[in-house]
């Protein structure tokens, strides 16, 4: 099992060019169930998360060309691909596969959508909350779904004549839901209005491709969505938008260790709460023409207070990484988690490396040290993983983080973006 290891003490310097989105990837690559036709997605990162949705996609008869190239060493190294479901050949996601991960459940919206009925395996994912999926299932059956839930699937079929339109309003704001409920209605009979819908970049980013594949959707990026279902969606061309998530943890990486780093293919609109909280933090972030410059060098660290909330608060994605800058801080800072009840297990992780942090419910109190020290660590989910990583780029020593194919499934290339900054990271192989 491959571990990575990182030599801590070294500055970052020179340029770390963003991935496209995991988070938008996903619901973009599922939204090729929607149409005969091919959709064709460009910037899509190579990641273990993306590699499973792609033979998830596949058992339902999406047939898959690839193209990459990397034609320079600060390019990022994307891909297009092309999606093409002429036909949806099975309805059933199964367990083998939608285990693995969260996001394939997804695919429940465009197959009812689509051909009326879906079989969907009950979903895995990183082990930080229990994540149900009753809003899922509840915003489907405003659009007319039948749902049941047996032996670990939900069974769902549509009424005779497909989906029909519906008024939703979400109990509390998901990511998830609102992928799946506005694939969903895209195809549905009539329009339909979600109501405390999530305003997630990534939320926007799915509804221009939908528009362009011939969907009628308005206010994405705002807590209420209205869609006028069509009869069909068409083929389109469509570029993933650039990771936030990667953006503010390699953030949180220069204003840890220090340096000058130009992240290119970014945008500051995307995460603006986290960047002031970097900012607060005592590095300097300012946009430049390729993307965001963040600088740090010889300021000490100063304790902030953070809390994360749905966009466009400070993202629950980054509070791992945050919290791992905050322990080497200058002072006492807090984190209150309200989005999952179980997000705190790189806690005793960071404090194998000299970090002081205790919790009380959903905060964490975490008392800044003068220097950390390497050891062995486990990640223990995709972004706690990261914060390990941002963790060892400051401490004295080697520190070797462990189970690392939860970095795989997020971050596309990470020890080789980081080498070429100055960092001391490689990836070591049993």
């Amino acid at each position: 099992m491959d571990r990575i290891r990182i030599r801590g003490g070294n500055k970052l310097n020179g340029v770390i060019p963003i991935s496209g989105a995991k988070n938008a990837a996903l619901p973009l690559m599922i939204a090729s169930l929607l149409t005969s036709d091919t959709l064709t997605l460009e910037n899509v990162p190579h990641l273990a998360d993306v590699e499973q949705l792609l033979r998830i996609l596949g058992n339902h008869g999406v047939d898959v060309a690839v193209n990459g190239r990397r034609e320079s060493q600060t390019e990022s190294y994307s891909r297009t691909i092309h999606f093409t479901c002429r036909t949806v050949v099975d309805t059933t996601a199964p367990y083998d596969l939608v285990s693995k991960m969260r996001a394939s459940f997804w695919v429940i919206g465009p197959l009812l959508a689509r051909v009326g009925q879906a079989r969907v395996s009950l979903p895995g994912g990183c082990a930080i909350g229990t994540r149900p999926v009753d809003l899922f299932l509840d915003g489907l059956q405003a659009l007319g779904a039948n749902m049941e839930i047996d032996g670990g699937y939900v069974n769902a079929t549509a009424p005779t004549g497909g989906l029909v339109g519906g008024h939703y309003t979400f109990p509390k704001v998901s990511v998830g839901a609102t992928h799946v409920m506005m694939m969903a209605a895209t195809l549905a009979d009539g329009t339909t209005v979600i109501e405390n819908a999530a305003r997630e970049p990534e939320i926007a980013d799915l509804a221009k491709c939908l528009n362009a594949m011939g969907a009628k959707i308005s206010g994405a990026g705002t807590s209420t969505i209205t869609i006028e279902g069509v009869t069909s969606l068409h083929g389109a061309r469509h570029r993933v938008l650039p990771d936030r998530i990667e953006t503010g943890t390699y953030a949180m990486a220069v204003a840890m260790a220090g340096g000058d780093v130009t992240l290119e293919g970014t945008e500051a609109a995307l995460l603006d709460n986290a960047l002031d909280a970097i900012r607060m933090a005592g590095a300097t972030v300012s946009e430049t023409e390729s993307g965001l410059r963040v600088v740090r060098n010889g300021n000490g660290i100063q304790p902030v207070d953070v809390v994360t909330e749905p966009f466009p608060g400070f993202p629950t994605d980054l509070q791992a990484q945050f919290m791992a800058l905050m322990t080497r801080s200058s002072g006492v800072s807090h984190i209150t988690e309200t989005i999952f009840e179980n997000r705190f297990m790189h806690v005793q992780e960071l404090a194998r490396l000299g970090a002081r942090i205790s919790l009380s419910g959903q905060m964490a109190r975490i008392e800044g040290v003068s220097g950390l020290k390497g050891a062995p660590v486990m990640a223990t989910d995709l972004r706690a993983s990261v914060s390990l990583v941002i963790a060892g780029l400051a401490a004295e020593g080697d520190t070797i983080v462990n189970r690392v194919y939860h970095l795989d499934r997020g971050f596309e290339r990470l020890e080789e973006k980081l080498t070429r900054c100055g960092a001391e990271v490689e990836r070591v192989s049993d």
